[in-house]
């Protein structure tokens, strides 16, 4: 009898009932951040709730087309890895400003347009500076997404910003009890259970929290069966000179920010990015750009909210997130069931937030562990790395009084700190080192040989 080859866990499918549970619980981990950014924007232009409607509607059908794209590929499209696509938060000042200074959403919509065919131009340029990225910037890359996140979560646990009872005990509260039924589920549940732990916290705190009256379905009566986003539905799209370099300068920024999700996905799931799927995963990135700015919507990147689920339920399917795109396209085109998703209160996702973001971290500690920091500069990179990441997280509007194209760079924690890495480790690890200098000496190494103890491939590294 012929021997059938092993499948990889990325390329497993579950059965269908397992399939749903899981993707429901991703579509839940991203829901908040992937309607935020036409919230955000569209109140800013002060659009009549309709079009701020429309513009949540198309965001999820975008949404999980470009999560399609990415997990199960097409050509030279797609990483093939489960990763959850959604607008970045990286483009929202920039729109901001596109949308109120006169260009409005025709100007948005075009230097979106612009962006997203420069990234798959780049992508292959990408593709190439993999190997920067060895486990030493990797692992630091990883913890700092996680650092980024966990204001996210305690944001949404103390109520939401910007709510009105924002940091009431009664939102804590809330929310430490999703965190204990979902740290309760992973412990004693049986393995299914336990890798479903989020979606089961955020329905029990969400059967909890009705009564409380911690959340108002309202809204659901009156969100409409069925709404489709039509091309162009706000006029055909302009393209502004300023409004396009300042999109640009966002898609380098994706382009940063999604390298290190790929790999720290990689890392997670054992199946490691190589400079190919690199290129490609970029490739559907600037794809699915493209049709937001057809579609009404905005610049797209792999969610980092959703590296962490992955690594939390070690649930490696890329078919599972396909699922949870599946879902997302529901959304889009059935308004009522997203209204729905919309109703779950914020402190409930705080709760499964803090485990999630928290195991991103996680991921990243365990990643570092496996490199040398003896005899070398490698803890100066690690030190000064996760400082750069974590200033514009703790003092938010530290580079306020800065050029607008270098707040897009600084203001990301996640671009900030991968940047920061990335330069840091060509000057000591990449650059030849100084003759009679103390790490030659101490380590042992020939001039410049202080790369290989991070260049190494994984499982030869001393």
């Amino acid at each position: 009898m012929a021997s059938t080859a092993p499948v990889h866990p990325v390329d497993e499918v579950p059965p269908v009932r397992q399939l749903a549970a899981f993707g429901l619980q991703h579509v839940l981990a991203m829901y908040a951040g992937a309607v935020a950014v036409p919230l955000i924007v569209g109140g800013a232009m002060k659009l009549p709730p309709a079009d701020l409607a429309y513009l949540i509607t198309a965001d999820l059908l975008v949404c999980g087309i470009a999560t399609l794209i990415q997990c199960i590929g097409f050509w030279r499209f797609g990483v093939r890895l489960p990763i959850m696509q959604g607008c970045t938060f990286a483009a929202v000042s920039p729109m901001v400003m596109i949308g109120t200074t006169g260009g409005g959403l025709p100007a948005i919509y075009g230097s979106v347009i612009v962006a997203g065919l420069a990234i798959v131009l780049l992508a292959p340029v990408f593709g190439k500076l993999l190997r920067f990225f060895p486990p030493l910037v990797t692992g630091t890359v990883i913890l700092i997404i996680g650092i980024s996140l966990l204001p996210v979560a305690g944001n949404w646990a103390a109520g939401g910003a910007g709510a009105e009872d924002f940091g009431e005990p009664k939102n804590l509260a809330l929310a430490a009890f999703v965190l204990a039924v979902v740290l309760g589920v992973q412990r004693f549940a049986p393995v299914f259970l336990s890798r479903i732990a989020v979606l089961i916290g955020i329905a029990v705190g969400l059967a909890v929290a009705v009564p409380f009256g911690f959340t108002d379905f309202g809204g659901v009566s009156d969100a409409d069966w069925v709404g489709i986003s039509t091309p162009f539905h706000f006029g055909a799209p302009t393209f502004e000179v300023s409004a396009i370099v300042s999109m640009l300068v966002v898609a380098l920024v994706c382009m940063t920010e999604t390298t290190g999700d790929f790999i720290a996905v990689g890392e997670m799931t054992g199946r490691k990015v190589e400079p190919r799927s690199l290129a490609d995963g970029l490739r559907a990135d600037g794809l699915s750009t493209v049709l937001g700015g057809v579609f009404n919507t905005f610049p797209y990147t792999a969610y980092a909210q959703n590296v962490g689920l992955v690594g939390m339920t070690r649930v490696r399917s890329r078919w599972v997130v396909a699922a949870a795109g599946g879902i997302l396209v529901l959304l889009g085109l059935l308004p009522k069931l997203g209204a729905v998703v919309a109703a779950i209160p914020a402190p409930v996702l705080g709760g499964a937030g803090l485990v999630m973001f928290g195991t991103v971290a996680a991921s990243g500690l365990r990643t570092l562990a496996e490199v040398d920091f003896r005899g070398n500069h490698n803890l100066t990179v690690v030190a000064v790395s996760v400082a750069m990441g974590v200033l514009p997280v703790g003092v938010p509007t530290i580079y306020d009084r800065f050029p607008d194209w270098f707040q897009t760079i600084m203001h990301s924690g996640i671009s900030a700190g991968c940047l920061t890495a990335i330069v840091l480790n060509l000057l000591f690890n990449h650059l030849p080192a100084k003759a009679g200098s103390d790490l030659a000496e101490a380590g042992g190494l020939p001039v410049g040989g202080a790369e290989r103890h991070v260049e190494k491939p994984r499982g030869e590294a001393v």
